[in-house]
């Protein structure tokens, strides 16, 4: 569905077809189309954006479309409004479209502010799912410019071919979701602020500077200790020994870290869960993965 979503949006005569292996990192380099999709270098914001401009400066053809999450996942990255008006510019100069997710857009923390850009380049997407908690049912939103009429008439063609319409269930529930507000969401949010929390104390054994992103979305990304690049093997000797369960980063193209979720928890749950976790890294840096 999303790929062939992403393929309606690029110019016809460059169309082809375009394979997500989300979240990895992946470059896909077909019939002169550059689809980007990098989930752990977006932590260093000002690096990417560095990269990004090289990239579409120096390509020629230049690529014809960039994707970006704001805030990120797997890493909880949030971008800045400066340095996200710096991309859509980077995009437009190059003439390559910019798609946008925004499905994490009311989970910031410590301050951070999630903004849009827009632009006749520029493509948004939006969630119900993940603010209203209703991932299951699976409804969302597309902004794009008013000018764009060709791209709204792709863009049916998906929409009458794959999916033709939300249930009415899920339509309802969206309806629901419209009615509550977004100070509803807003009030859900405040509630995972003790969760991350605790978390990043529970993480802190691994030490500070392990912690990468983490402003916003529901997720924390920590790099492991040099010799521990086996993540799989750690998230299994926690998942064993100390009854915690994290994901691993090799599952989202990054070897040596894990990310660690705490969006559907409870916050008396997630001291416990915390607890074990800040145990079984205490006893990682001390003893290993000890049997």
């Amino acid at each position: 569905m999303i790929s062939k979503m992403y393929n309606q949006m690029l110019p016809r005569g460059n169309r082809t077809e375009v394979s997500f292996l989300f979240p990895t990192i992946e470059l896909a380099v077909k019939a002169e189309i550059f689809v980007l999709l990098i989930p752990f270098q977006i932590i260093y914001v000002d690096i990417f954006v560095d990269w990004l401009e090289r990239v579409l400066s120096e390509t020629k053809p230049a690529p014809k479309l960039v994707s970006i999450t704001n805030p990120g996942n797997p890493t909880g990255t949030c971008i800045p409004d400066p340095l996200l008006k710096r991309i859509s510019e980077i995009c437009r100069r190059a003439g390559t479209r910019l798609v946008v997710d925004n499905a994490y857009e009311y989970f910031t923390y410590d301050g951070l502010k999630h903004s849009c850009v827009e632009g006749n380049h520029v493509v948004n997407l939006f969630s119900f799912s993940k603010a209203y908690g209703m991932m299951g049912w699976r409804v969302g939103y597309i902004a794009y410019p008013s000018e764009a009429q060709s791209l709204r008439t792709q863009l049916l063609k998906v929409q009458d071919n794959v999916a033709i319409c939300a249930s009415m269930i899920s339509q309802s529930t969206a309806l629901g979701c419209l009615e509550a507000g977004r100070e509803w969401v807003r009030n859900q949010v405040k509630s995972l602020v003790r969760n991350r929390e605790l978390l990043l104390e529970a993480l802190s054994p691994i030490g500070q500077d392990a912690v990468k992103g983490g402003g916003g979305a529901i997720y924390i990304w920590a790099k492991l200790p040099e010799k521990y690049q086996d993540d799989f093997a750690v998230v299994c000797w926690l998942a064993k020994r100390h009854g915690v369960v994290l994901l691993p980063g090799s599952a989202c193209g990054l070897a040596g870290c894990v990310r660690v979720t705490y969006g559907a928890i409870k916050e008396a749950e997630c001291e416990v869960a915390a607890k074990r976790l800040r145990a079984g890294l205490e006893e990682l840096m001390r003893d290993g993965m000890a049997e």
